[in-house]
């Protein structure tokens, strides 16, 4: 850890994301008795995305697509990687790490929805209601999470502290100087 990072700050422990995980894998394969597909966006819903299709006691099928980043001052994203998988007729939960402004979601279900699924719907680890821009349906919440700048399981900077197996709390100021600013504290927990 450089010199100006503050202390990292475990948000969310191991045993924490295990027992959401498992709540909402309950609630997943309870809603979707017959089998359901699960779709994220990558990269950073992989860790629970893995998680949460090990605790479904349902069939299940995964598939993944990945959007470009906002294109400066228009907001506007596109898909870059497809599905694999046709959703026609399907029942499909969209997995996501994070909601926050709610505007990625609101793409992708937009996207998905147009390819007539049986039923579509909304699994989030973690709801950042306060940045909240556009309302998003979400069947399937893990934790509601304040404006703070979140590392690990999935949640990244700058492609850092996406594997760590527990949630921290990260300065952003820290991190804007060096990404690699809490390497040292949380990697050796």
């Amino acid at each position: 850890m450089t010199a100006s990072a503050p202390d990292a700050r475990v948000l969310h422990d191991r045993q924490a994301l295990a027992r959401t995980v498992d709540r909402l894998g309950a609630d997943v394969s309870a809603a979707y008795p017959a089998g359901v597909l699960l779709v994220a966006v990558l990269k950073g819903s992989i860790l629970f995305l893995a998680d949460l299709a090990r605790r479904l006691t349902v069939p299940c099928e995964v598939d993944f697509l990945a959007i470009s980043s906002y294109a400066q001052g228009t907001g506007r994203v596109r898909i870059v990687k497809d599905l694999d998988h046709d959703v026609h007729g399907r029942d499909v939960v969209l997995v996501e790490d994070i909601v926050d402004t709610g505007l990625t979601c609101t793409y992708v279900l937009g996207e998905l929805g147009r390819r007539g699924p049986a039923s579509l719907a909304v699994c989030t680890l973690f709801d950042r209601r306060t940045r909240r821009i556009v309302p998003v349906p979400l069947r399937f919440t893990g934790l509601e999470v304040a404006d703070d700048l979140l590392l690990g399981f999935g949640l990244d900077v700058a492609g850092r502290y996406r594997n760590l197996p527990f949630v921290a709390v990260g300065d952003p100021r820290a991190l804007e100087a060096d990404p690699d600013a809490y390497v040292a504290a949380l990697y050796g927990r």
